[in-house]
């Protein structure tokens, strides 16, 4: 399962860095709008997680951090928060 979320976050960085590329020297014009749109949708939907479990990152030793990588790698940065933390987070 570490393997599989490894490979999930660096294909969220591999991702984010083609954003980041098409934002400083856009790429062919299909292309483009495309990828400005995923790239505007997947901040929307990593900044509603980021709502969603707000609670379960408050516990954390270092909730910030965590709020930037689930920014940046969303359910893949989600997942390797371990179970306990999760669960001692529900009962606050």
């Amino acid at each position: 399962m570490r393997l599989i979320m490894g490979l999930g976050k660096l294909v969220a960085l591999l991702f984010w860095l083609v954003v980041i590329a098409n934002l400083i020297s856009p790429f062919a014009r299909p292309f483009e709008m495309l990828l400005n749109g995923a790239g505007g949708l997947l901040i929307l939907v990593h900044l509603l997680e980021i709502m969603l479990f707000n609670s379960l990152l408050r516990g954390r030793a270092s909730p910030w951090l965590d709020r930037m990588q689930l920014l940046l790698f969303g359910v893949f940065h989600l997942l390797s928060i371990p179970r306990h933390a999760a669960k001692e987070a529900g009962h606050a």
